[in-house]
């Protein structure tokens, strides 16, 4: 990178307690090498800056790869953390800053639980978000007006951009790049990093975490109940005997303790369990939908496909052990 040019724009990313490194310094990597294939094109370089709260809780520059030049983040960047999330009192200082730099113009964007931060703006209410899949159900619970979307690596909505789990700060970073340098850089930088630009999305990781501290003992004992029956072969009426509730009352207060329908949740117990065979055993795919109670082999494929991103077939080749038994 020639440290001579002016960067075409800057990179502000705020450091807090215990954020993610990995995240930090890949991403201040990341748009270097961008930078230098943007130079063998002939075009600019970017500015990376790292920001950290101050004893008086003002900011300052950390670190800065291009010291002493004038000027401020046109795009900030909040990382993750491996400790978990910011409570709301950790994140207050830190979203009144984003606020005020957003209020002047800036680009926020925010990787994993950096979302925290961000929706603490109240920026996010009301607009697309993502953020890591671990932290959806207590994201929802702390920021309902925000359009939570954990199935997507990133959500680029102009002005705030979010990207979902700890390593999705690469999906971001090429998004920046394309942003900022264009798709022939953003191309040659994947290329080098050896990132994978195709369409990738957190639904094909994620795992269904159900919800079971709702506190409605009937839903959780018919969960335990359709937990340890695989949730084979299994109607309302029969979930709604185990809960001793009328059929109405039970969808209702289901729906209301899980964020589910009694059938919406049976299909992602099934889907989990498919996953589960795909990965560790070589069974045919007719095989694993009959095994989780579909008789529809078609059936079965279509959900599996809205539900985890995938085919079957292809989330076998993507996913499976190694050491994955014919049984």
């Amino acid at each position: 990178m020639d440290a001579t040019q002016n960067p075409k724009a800057e990179i502000g990313i705020l450091l807090y307690r215990d954020c993610q490194q990995a995240m930090v310094h890949g991403m201040t990597d990341l748009i270097a090498i961008a930078g230098q294939f943007s130079g063998q094109h002939g075009g600019p370089p970017l500015r990376v800056s790292h920001w950290r709260m101050q004893a008086d809780g003002s900011f300052a520059r950390c670190h800065d790869t291009h010291d002493g030049r004038p000027g401020a983040p046109d795009i900030w960047l909040v990382p993750g953390r491996l400790s978990g999330v910011p409570d709301a009192e950790e994140a207050a200082p830190y979203a009144r800053w984003l606020l005020d730099r957003h209020a002047q113009g800036a680009t926020l964007a925010s990787n994993c639980g950096g979302a925290f931060l961000l929706a603490a703006t109240g920026l996010l209410d009301g607009r697309p978000a993502t953020t890591h899949w671990w932290f959806a159900e207590p994201f929802r619970a702390r920021f309902p007006a925000v359009k939570l979307d954990c199935d997507r690596i990133v959500i680029d909505d102009g002005d705030l951009i979010t990207a979902g789990g700890l390593m999705a700060w690469t999906d971001l970073g090429l998004r920046l790049v394309d942003r900022l340098l264009g798709p022939t850089v953003m191309l040659d930088t994947a290329k080098f990093l050896l990132v994978d630009t195709a369409g990738r999305e957190q639904k094909h990781f994620a795992r269904f975490m159900p919800r079971m501290t709702h506190g409605d003992e009937p839903i959780l004992k018919v969960q335990h109940w359709l937990a340890a029956r695989e949730a084979k072969s299994v109607t309302t009426a029969e979930m709604a005997a185990q809960a001793a509730l009328e059929e109405r009352t039970f969808q209702r207060r289901f729906k209301a303790a899980t964020g589910m329908t009694p059938i919406e949740y049976v299909q992602h117990l099934r889907i989990a369990r498919a996953r589960e065979h795909l990965e560790f055993t070589r069974r045919t795919i007719d095989q694993i939908a009959w095994s989780v109670g579909y008789e529809d082999s078609a059936a079965f494929r279509k959900l599996f496909h809205r539900l985890v991103g995938l085919s079957p077939g292809d989330y076998r080749t993507r996913f499976a052990a190694p050491s994955a038994e014919a049984a």
